[in-house]
């Protein structure tokens, strides 16, 4: 049976049905020219769903590979699954209406619907956070493949709370008295110059940067991981478990360091692209704690001889890292 069949189904349906909405938002980007906060009226659920295919996915890969609690796994990932559905139904419908799906209060129907989007998103969150516990718990033979998992889904879930900051009001707006409470961006209105395809703010800070950093752990390490292994017959030192586990951990310090610069830059009010002496220290720092760590991590064992008390005879795999 091939392995895919073993994924979390309603997790891959959905993740199969958010392709075909990510299609028709495309469309929609061609055919429909209103424009909604600054945006094209459609753009809003093509991003939502191509990211919803990735994240889904993933998640639908990651609980095939519990040993025990499968069940609860199942339940958790329909549950996700199921907050998901009603999320996109909610924003797509708003933008059939031509109305905003986030922060809009401008009516009672209009503070319902973004409400219950609310509700949907804590959760998905709390599923997504039973989903970390049970892979915690399991028993993953190989080492490196248990830690991507367990780091990328500790950092999505960092990623997605960054969307509760969202929900607070900015400075002028009152909760029960304005039309809008919330906003992407920091330190400047929605809607206003931003960068191509992203949509992320020029002139201010925009805390969708962190929120689409964290949650994209959930695909960018295992992804690393695939690297690592597919690279492994060709680099001698790869094909070491231990080098590999790591290379997974120091990768995984420098993602959630990187999280956590974006989010402070953003809420300090600061655009991604003009950052200012102090961020470029720390992302500078990052940077050699990572190159520093990365070699660390690939550096051979001092050698001793074979048979001491308690040490292991060195392994082919620790000879020198060689196409």
């Amino acid at each position: 049976m091939p392995l895919w069949r073993s994924w979390h189904r309603p997790l891959v349906l959905f993740s199969a049905s958010m392709a075909v909405l990510a299609l028709i938002s495309a469309v929609g980007l061609v055919a429909d020219d209103r424009v909604l906060v600054g945006a094209r009226i459609w753009f809003k659920p093509l991003k939502f769903s191509v990211s919803f295919v990735a994240y889904s996915l993933s998640l639908a890969w990651m609980l095939s590979l519990l040993d025990r609690g499968r069940r609860a796994g199942w339940w958790a990932g329909t549950v996700v699954m199921a907050a998901s559905v009603v999320e996109m139904v909610i924003i797509t419908g708003q933008v059939v209406r031509g109305r905003r799906s986030h922060f809009n209060h401008q009516t009672p129907f209009d503070e319902a619907l973004f409400n219950t989007m609310a509700v949907t998103v804590v959760v998905l969150w709390l599923g997504t956070l039973a989903i970390a516990v049970l892979l915690l718990r399991a028993r993953i033979p190989d080492r490196a493949s248990a830690w991507t998992m367990r780091c990328g889904i500790a950092i999505a879930l960092a990623g997605a709370a960054v969307g509760f900051l969202m929900t607070q009001p900015t400075p002028g707006q009152r909760r029960g008295e304005s039309p809008i409470v919330g906003a992407h961006s920091v330190g400047v209105p929605d809607g206003g110059p931003s960068m191509p395809l992203t949509g992320w703010s020029t002139t201010g800070g925009d805390l969708r940067i962190p929120h689409f950093v964290g949650m994209h752990a959930l695909q960018l390490l295992p992804l690393l991981l695939m690297v690592l292994m597919t690279l492994a017959p060709r680099f001698a030192r790869l094909a070491d478990a231990r080098v590999r586990l790591r290379l997974v951990l120091v990768a995984s310090a420098a993602y959630a360091a990187f999280f956590l610069l974006v989010a402070w830059q953003a809420l300090r009010g600061q655009p991604l692209i003009h950052p200012d002496g102090v961020t470029l220290t720390a992302a500078a720092l990052i940077a050699c704690a990572t190159a520093t760590g990365s070699c660390a991590a690939l550096r051979t064992p001092t050698s001793t001889p074979a048979g001491s008390p308690g040490v292991e005879t060195p392994d082919e795999n620790e000879k020198e890292l060689v196409p």
